[in-house]
């Protein structure tokens, strides 16, 4: 009898921090990762009405560089990335030619003719052959850095206070989406005000080997540490899709509230998705059960679609969820999940569910 051979799980700069934090570990995309340590509704709270951290090291960075970067990048992704200068940051798609996506990602602009890439920590390995494939015929050079960096997101309406006497240059002046060098505890690294919450705050990249030192000062200054569990809550209140979720290969990305990402301008895929999407993204409320992803949801007897994410919100105190409705039902106002066999009334209702 042969014995299986399992891939050992991935571990971030942190792992160490995690275990003297209390965490509790799960593995997440291959890689062993905190899931809350104190208690999720303790962490989501901390970061809705206070400052919280998160270790997201394990998302991919990607260097871009060269005379054809621009416009390389222009024929990868969804978004206009000529809009935006130096310093600064924004959401964009990486389309597949099928009408689906192969990632959503993150683009820094370092300078004219240089930026930096994050891209979701379990298509790290697709994404980078994607992009290697699409680079033929492009004067562009590509650097994986995933390795190198660390990235702790410290996200709350009180972060950016928090952090600010340690920073340098001054944060407190920088706008949403601001991206730029600096030094924070004294150590050198690049700060973006970017988030995954719904709330303020800085996503900070330093060098892998001095991560630790600086998430224990954080911790230090009262900062809490947060687990994927709360990052996952506070996503979808704040309305915002997850790959795999909302977003995967097959799934349409312009059947979401992200529309605006999907420019017009030419880039690969584009053909595919600009067909009208048979499916819509809604958001949906629900009196006292929770539902989960893959949940039937109905129009009377009749399935219509089904759940993408869904939780029971610590903020606002209700269930919430999103779902893939055909596009002939999506426009109605009441519908049902399934749980169960047990169908549970749900009521369409605006995303975001929260806004900070």
């Amino acid at each position: 009898m042969s014995e299986r051979t399992q891939t050992p799980l991935k571990r971030t700069p942190l792992h160490a921090a995690h275990g003297r934090a209390g965490a509790r570990m799960v593995p997440f995309g291959g890689w062993d990762m905190p899931v809350q340590y104190a208690g999720l509704k303790a962490e989501h709270e901390a970061v809705r009405t206070g400052a919280g951290v998160f270790d997201v090291s394990h998302m991919g960075e990607f260097r871009i560089q060269g005379k054809d970067a621009l416009k390389f990048l222009q024929h990868a992704t969804t978004n206009d990335v000529s809009k935006f200068k130096p310093g600064r940051a924004h959401y964009n798609w990486l389309p597949n030619d099928r009408g689906g996506l192969v990632d959503d990602i993150f683009i820094y602009r370092v300078a004219d003719s240089e930026y930096l890439m994050v891209v979701n920590a379990g298509n790290m390995e697709k994404d980078w052959a994607h992009l290697q494939h699409l680079a033929a015929g492009f004067d562009v050079q590509l650097t994986n850095e995933s390795d190198e960096w660390a990235l702790l997101a410290v996200q709350g309406p009180q972060a950016a206070a928090r952090l600010a006497p340690h920073a340098e240059p001054d944060i407190l002046a920088r706008k949403k989406n601001d991206f730029f060098p600096g030094k924070l505890f004294g150590v050198d690294v690049l700060f973006a005000r970017t988030g995954y919450t719904g709330e303020d705050g800085y996503e900070v990249f330093v060098k892998a080997e001095q991560a630790e030192a600086l998430w224990d000062k954080l911790l230090a200054l009262g900062i809490t540490p947060a687990g994927l569990g709360a990052r996952d809550t506070l996503r979808l209140e704040a309305g915002f899709p997850l790959y795999g979720h909302e977003f995967s290969e097959d799934i349409h990305p312009l059947s979401s509230h992200y529309t605006w990402v999907a420019k017009d301008k030419e880039h690969h895929g584009r053909e595919k998705l600009n067909e009208t999407p048979t499916q819509k993204l809604i958001g949906l409320k629900l009196e006292k059960v929770p539902v989960r992803e893959g949940y039937p949801v109905k129009q009377g007897a009749k399935v219509v679609g089904h759940v993408t994410s869904g939780t029971s919100s610590p903020t606002l105190g209700h269930p919430i969820a999103l779902a893939l409705i055909d596009a002939a039902s999506a426009d109605a106002t009441e519908f049902a999940v399934e749980v169960r066999g047990k169908d549970h009334a749900a009521t369409r209702t605006e995303v975001p569910f929260y806004k900070g």
